[in-house]
Parts: structure tokens; C-alpha cells; sequence
């Protein structure tokens, strides 16, 4: 027979259940975050924080909006239309400082970038200094972004860009047509839809060293209500090791709502992709927690970048991140 408390215990025992259950329930604060494409595996980790309620855990309603072609997700955050969106590359961070743009990133998702250049099989497009002159079809942001690297370091020219129309139709009708891609993607589209095995050029692989999917914020929020950001970046890693190493299903319903292209199998082979090659969870992260960043890294990238002259030396590249939120391994 359980012990009795004493009754004044009980009765203040008693008085502070009943604050606590009459005092109303904290809303979770409102946080409108925007993905840089149509939702998919690559965004397993986000859907999963929503579909699991570990947003909800920390005191968050998050409502994920899509991106696309057509969708410029950085002037809605700097509209205020957005808390959160995502940075595709270190490159597209570092522009921040260069453009006066006032956002920084809080967290670096993906510790390899998944970016690959696509080319056909026995059309001698095998290497990256194969492409050299050749017509490769890119995005706007990629112009921007890893372009640069593989311009400065394999001597490609601008005149090789030609536009990509975020369709495979013209790369499976050209078996010389040379496209960029996404690890967790394209492939396997390539191989369901052309029923050949495309030839993969990893960014990462010739030495791109920067980070990808970085998580961006305004400067204003992280000064103001630092406490917000770090529950989001908290909330989003535990998301992250939830879709990878838990069980995907409830993000996966979740994209596959979103977006109605999403199947099973390529959700099944884009989350492998990130897991097989290490995209979220090697380097720094393996130690320092999904979504770490360091200064050593920064400079490494930042000073590459400068020696291929694509960067001024005294561009404050500092203040294209902060350290504040990462570094605290779950």
C-alpha cells in the first residue's frame, strides 16, 4: 500500500497540479521555412521533424514551403515572408557578404555537396577534363555556385553554359548531352526513365570542398530571438537523424503529399544515396553533431576560392556564418 503524504504535502502537492493544469498551453511559435526545391528525399530530415512532432517538441509550428524553378526563396525571407530558408552552397553563403545581403548561415546540413555533372556512357565524357569545351546545361543558382569551381579548376568557359530546363527529356534524347544533377536524384531517374547507367561526375570527389544545404536566417532574427533559431537547428538535426538512421515512413508521407512525384523507390534510393555517401552525417558531424560547421573549413574553402580569384582577400567572410547554433552533438 503506497505511502500517504503528509497533508499539508498533499495540499500543496495538490495546488500545483491544478496551476498546472489550469494554465493555457504555450502556442508554439509560428516558423515559415523555405525548402530550394520540390520536396524530396533531400529534404527527409525537414519532413520528418514535422511528420514525428519533434518540431511540436520544441516548441515550433513549422510550415515547410516548397521552392522550385520559378521560386526566389531568398527575397521572401528578406521580405520577412520567411524565418528560414535553405543556402544551396558555400558559394551562394559566401554571396551574402559580397552582396550586402544581410542573412548568415546557422547551420550546414549537408557536410558534402551532392551536386554532380551527368554525362552517357561511351560518348568520352568520363572525366571531368574531358568536358573541357564542351556544352553543359546548368541552372541560374549553379552559375553562381559550383561553376565557379569547376570553371577555375578544369578551365571551362561560360560559353559552354547552356540552359537547364529542370527536364530530363533533352539529356536522354542526346547521348552527348552533359547536364548537372543531384546524387540523390537524377541517376536514378536516368536509369528508370533512359534504362541506361549514367556516367556520375562528384563534385565533392574533384575536391569541392564547401559546404551544401545550409540553413540561412536573417541577421535580425539571430539577434533578436537567438533562442528561435537554436530550437530550430536543435529540431531540425533531430529530424535529420530521425529520417536516416530511424525510420523514414512518416517523412516520406509527408513529401509524397507535397509533392505527388515522389515514389517509394526514389525516396528509398535518395535516402540511401545520402546515407551511402556520407551527404549529413561524416566529417565534422560524426563528432560535433548533424548540421556542424567550423571557422578551419571556412577559411579552407573561403582561401581556395580567393587563390582562383573569385573572391576579393578582404571580403569578411566571417560574417557569412555563425557558430552560435552547432557544435552540440545530439
Amino acid at each position: 500500500m503506497p505511502k500517504r503524504l503528509p497533508t499539508l504535502l498533499y495540499l500543496v502537492s495538490s495546488l500545483g497540479l491544478w496551476r498546472a493544469a489550469a494554465a493555457p498551453a504555450r502556442a508554439a511559435d509560428p516558423i515559415a521555412f523555405g525548402l530550394d526545391w520540390l520536396a524530396e528525399a533531400e529534404y527527409g530530415g525537414y519532413y520528418q521533424a514535422v511528420a514525428t512532432g519533434i518540431y511540436a517538441r520544441h516548441g515550433l509550428a513549422v510550415d515547410i514551403r516548397q521552392g522550385g524553378p520559378q521560386v526566389n526563396q531568398a527575397q521572401l525571407l528578406l521580405a520577412g515572408r520567411l524565418n528560414f530558408t535553405i543556402s544551396g552552397n558555400s558559394f551562394l553563403a559566401l554571396n551574402f557578404v559580397q552582396q550586402d545581403i544581410p542573412f548568415v548561415a546557422v547551420a550546414a546540413i549537408f557536410q558534402k555537396d551532392p551536386s554532380i555533372i551527368l554525362t552517357h556512357p561511351g560518348a568520352g565524357h568520363d572525366t571531368f577534363e574531358s568536358l573541357r569545351g564542351q556544352k553543359i546545361m546548368i541552372g541560374a543558382d549553379t552559375r553562381v555556385g559550383w561553376w565557379n569551381f569547376v570553371r577555375q579548376k578544369f578551365g571551362y568557359t561560360d560559353d559552354q553554359i547552356r540552359p537547364y530546363t529542370f527536364s530530363l527529356a533533352p539529356f536522354l534524347a542526346d547521348r552527348n548531352a552533359i547536364q548537372q544533377g543531384y546524387l540523390a536524384s537524377e541517376p536514378f531517374l536516368i536509369r528508370q526513365q533512359g534504362g541506361f547507367e549514367p556516367v556520375v561526375l562528384s563534385l565533392a570527389d574533384a575536391g569541392f570542398a564547401g559546404y551544401a544545404s545550409l540553413i540561412a536566417t536573417s541577421r535580425t532574427l539571430v539577434a533578436q530571438n537567438p533562442g528561435l533559431v537554436q530550437r530550430f537547428v536543435a529540431a531540425t538535426a533531430e529530424g535529420w537523424h530521425s529520417y536516416l538512421d530511424g525510420d523514414p515512413a512518416p517523412g516520406n508521407a509527408l513529401i509524397r503529399a507535397a509533392n505527388p512525384e515522389m515514389t517509394d523507390a526514389l525516396l528509398a534510393y535518395g535516402r540511401g544515396a545520402l546515407k551511402s555517401h556520407g551527404i549529413v552525417e561524416s566529417g565534422d558531424a560524426q563528432t560535433r553533431g548533424i548540421g556542424a560547421m567550423t571557422d578551419a573549413r571556412w577559411k579552407d574553402f573561403f582561401t581556395s576560392m580567393v587563390a582562383a580569384k573569385l573572391y576579393p582577400a578582404d571580403l569578411n567572410y566571417h560574417a557569412v556564418y555563425t557558430l552560435q547554433f552547432v557544435g552540440k552533438a545530439q
